[in-house]
């Protein structure tokens, strides 16, 4: 496929199938983290009730970061999507009020504090906006392709060639 048609691509999703994948991969990056996490902690002390207290706390670790950071992708792709919808504009600002929701909302309800839900919504706001506003969503497109190889031939390659096979034989 050619690369210049891939960016077509990305509007063929509906708002809702955009917001699955955001949840969806907040899950697996929040299960990522959590196992990276659980290994920090120490492997709680062998009881009688508890079968592989190691394994089931970490999976327990696992489930909690990924359901957070699934909240967090789908509240914030949601939200984005629905300003991108009212506003008809694909900018920053629905990214930052996007990131602002989902830190506050789930952040904020997971610290138990206003203070917490303004500074973690703050924080991703900053973090989107600084993002999108260096990223390809305020991008003019020229239409021009950039490639990372150059898609010319060199005028010396076929010399060169041409020299090694008739030095074989």
């Amino acid at each position: 496929m050619d690369p210049s048609e891939l960016r077509y691509y990305e509007d063929d999703d509906t708002p809702t199938m955009k917001t699955m994948k955001g949840a969806t991969t907040g899950f697996v990056a929040g299960t990522i983290w959590g196992t990276i996490v659980a290994t920090w902690y120490d492997v709680p002390r062998v009881e009688r009730s508890v079968a592989l207290p190691g394994l089931v706390r970490t999976l327990k670790m696992m489930g909690n970061y990924g359901m957070t950071f699934a909240a967090i992708g789908g509240v914030y792709i949601g939200v984005e999507q629905l300003l991108q919808n009212y506003r008809m504009k694909r900018d920053f600002v629905n990214g930052a009020v996007g990131g602002f929701v989902a830190g506050a909302s789930i952040l904020g309800f997971k610290g138990r504090s206003i203070s917490t839900a303004i500074s973690a919504g703050t924080a991703l706001a900053v973090t989107s906006a600084v993002i999108d506003a260096g990223g390809q969503t305020t991008r003019i497109d020229t239409g021009k392709e950039y490639y990372p190889y150059t898609t010319k031939k060199r005028p010396g390659v076929e010399k060169a060639l041409s020299f090694q096979l008739n030095a074989r034989q």
